[in-house]
């Protein structure tokens, strides 16, 4: 979907907070003045880093989609390497600077994490793919197969049960899958085909990812491998295998002719969606620090609802009451999904 999130996020502890915003209590040792301070900048700055990561993760997708289908941009894989370049300019400039810290790129390094690279780069590439002929609200709808395959994936490959509240979402999800691919007015075969494809491979992705951190960890200087450090890794080792793959694919001709290049627009457009696909890894791991994983789970799901309206509305998708429905009751099955993890992890 073009985001940049690896799924895992390697977190420092608070060391400083006067409240758990999870279990809603507050430190003792504090007096009452300071206290009551210290909560309402914790809770300020909650809903600060929950909007930040809400707008940047909602404005990703749709820039994606006004460039691939607005202007009609016929080279998404060149896309996607102009945006990860983006990211691993701005991430060396910073970790120059010394404001964030990234493990350095040894060989060792290099060996263990790219496998589960190549799977990163066919998840954004195929992403492209289907974003440029199905509209948001369905390709957001579809992505819920990839919890299903995930969460079987997690039974086979790690023995994890899953509660029947959790099997129920899923079923729903599926159905809810189904059902708008067959009201879809504006259906595209080869669309929902990328799609599924994209499924399998974010869901591979998800579930590689756990085993390679754990042996990339014993291969870091620091023995330790944090979200920007991952970021470095992924868009860094995805350079090289994009221009394979642009060759592949011939968008060389492509990107020959087209006079979208010239556009100084376009250019403004491609290269913001570049920053906001940076954005959504640092607000994703604000807004998981300031809250937790119960509230980042929720508020993901949540926030499919508006960015579903904003695809058909921005887009003048051609829907009808059908389709709408699906729609509705596929986001409806992502919270109820949402909420069923919740209450299960709560209980394991």
């Amino acid at each position: 979907m073009g985001t940049r999130l690896s799924y895992s996020f390697s977190m420092k502890p608070h060391e400083n907070d006067e409240i758990d915003l999870e279990d809603g209590k507050l430190e003792k040792d504090k007096d009452r003045p300071i206290r009551s301070k210290g909560v309402n900048r914790i809770q300020n700055q909650a809903l600060l880093s929950g909007l930040a990561y809400c707008i940047s993760s909602c404005s990703m997708i749709l820039v994606n989609k006004y460039v691939l289908s607005s202007y009609d941009f016929n080279a998404g894989i060149s896309l996607m390497l102009y945006q990860n370049f983006i990211s691993v300019i701005i991430v060396s400039t910073l970790s120059f600077l010394g404001v964030i810290s990234t493990e350095p790129l040894t060989w060792r390094l290099i060996k263990v994490w790219l496998p589960v690279n190549f799977i990163f780069v066919g998840m954004l590439v195929t992403s492209m793919f289907s974003l440029k002929y199905i509209n948001v609200a369905m390709v957001t709808i579809l992505k819920n197969v990839t919890n299903v395959i995930t969460a079987v994936g997690e039974m086979y490959l790690f023995q994890k049960d899953h509660d029947s509240r959790v099997w129920a979402a899923l079923f729903l999800m599926i159905i809810s899958a189904i059902s708008g691919g067959i009201t879809d007015l504006s259906f595209h075969a080869v669309g929902y085909a990328w799609q599924i494809i994209n499924c399998f491979l974010t869901a591979s992705y998800s579930l590689t990812l756990r085993r390679v951190m754990d042996t990339a960890k014993h291969v870091t200087k620091s023995g330790n491998l944090n979200e920007f450090s991952m970021v470095m890794l992924n868009n860094t080792l995805s350079l090289p295998l994009g221009l394979i793959l642009i060759f592949v694919f011939n968008e060389v001709e492509y990107l020959s002719r087209t006079p979208l290049l010239r556009l100084p627009t376009f250019w403004f457009v491609v290269t913001l969606s570049g920053f906001l696909g940076l954005a959504i890894s640092f607000t994703s791991m604000w807004f998981l620090h300031q809250t937790g994983a119960t509230t980042y789970s929720l508020v993901g799901s949540l926030n499919k609802i508006p960015l579903s309206v904003a695809g058909i509305l921005l887009f003048h998708v051609p829907t009808s009451l059908q389709n709408s429905a699906s729609i509705l009751f596929g986001l409806l099955a992502g919270v109820f999904f949402a909420r069923a993890k919740m209450r299960e992890r709560s209980q394991s």
